[in-house]
């Protein structure tokens, strides 16, 4: 036990250090990362958004950042993979803990989710979201957009999300057109990939539908985002029920029909040439949930993230 320790993330000085708490105990943050609402010094940042009154199905994402941070335990301390090392060596990490929201004053919610965030973004340089429902992204990419200029969205999904929207509504099912409208994302350069169901409009996005996934490889669905992105700066929106209930059936809307985890991952292993400016894993609801297979896969969609984060820094070197 000499070389063991415990509560890493908040007994830690240091916000590269791996921890080796017992994955069953110790203080949960995200991966045992320094549990800290200090900015100094930190390259990137992950928070929670606990916030799911823009569902239309099934509620309880705003229980999804307890649920991953709690899942995300079993990448504390080996090298994670595929990424063959301690992803956080080079990249100093803090979990800024979660946004405080008032539930009884929605319509405050997007103008205090984009305020915390630019306040975060002024400092770090990246910032990796746990949700809540998918309305999160809305006020996320203004945030976003305020520091990097419009953006290519890469948005892993069951739905398109670009259902009528008057600009006010606080819905998960719309952000995506009225991102759109107000210039905040540029559909020419972005793509949704996993779509199971029909919207009004796609607003020139470029669409890979469940049907398309299922007969391409990880690999060509890989290189088509590539293409279609560019060098654009993106940001990366993953919400779970992407992929098949079989696999996360922790959802407020699972729609049969999806890929699996093991595929997807590999999809996202293969990112790494993209400039991702930020990313977010949304609607991960627990409460419907089965021995935690939503919450680990969500975990592990934000591990994957942070490592091709990783990886970019690495290259700069």
């Amino acid at each position: 036990m000499a070389n063991k320790t415990i509560d890493h993330a908040i007994t830690t000085t240091s916000l590269t250090s791996a921890a080796s708490d017992p994955t069953h105990a110790g203080v949960l943050s995200f991966m045992r990362r320094r549990f800290t609402k200090s900015l100094k010094g930190a390259d990137t940042v992950v928070w929670g958004i606990p916030f799911d009154a823009a569902t239309s199905n099934r509620p309880g994402a705003r229980f999804g950042p307890q649920a991953i941070r709690r899942a995300s335990a079993i990448f504390d301390n080996d090298p994670q993979y595929p990424f063959h090392r301690d992803i956080f060596a080079n990249m100093p990490t803090i979990d800024y803990g979660d946004c405080l929201l008032d539930y009884g004053n929605h319509q405050k919610t997007p103008a205090t989710i984009e305020r915390e965030a630019a306040k975060i973004l002024k400092s770090a340089s990246y910032l990796l979201t746990m949700g809540g429902d998918h309305f999160v992204t809305w006020p996320l990419l203004k945030a976003h957009t305020a520091r990097h200029g419009p953006l290519a969205l890469v948005q892993f999904d069951a739905h398109q999300d670009t259902w009528d929207d008057d600009g006010k509504r606080i819905d998960h099912g719309s952000f995506v057109g009225r991102a759109v409208r107000d210039g905040v994302i540029d559909p020419t350069r972005s793509i949704q990939i996993g779509i199971r169901t029909h919207a009004p409009q796609d607003f020139g996005i470029r669409i890979l539908h469940g049907y398309d996934v299922e007969e391409m490889s990880a690999a060509a669905i890989a290189k088509t985002i590539l293409d279609h992105v560019g060098d654009a700066p993106a940001y990366l929106t993953f919400d779970i029920d992407c992929l098949d209930p079989a696999f996360a059936p922790g959802t407020g809307t699972p729609v049969a029909g999806g890929p699996s985890s093991a595929k997807i991952l590999s999809v996202l292993a293969g990112l790494s040439a993209l400039d991702v400016r930020g990313s977010d894993i949304v609607e991960v609801a627990p409460a419907y949930d089965h021995a935690d297979l939503t919450a680990i896969a969500g975990a592990t969609v934000a591990m994957y993230m942070l490592g091709l984060r990783s990886g970019r820094l690495l290259e700069r070197l």
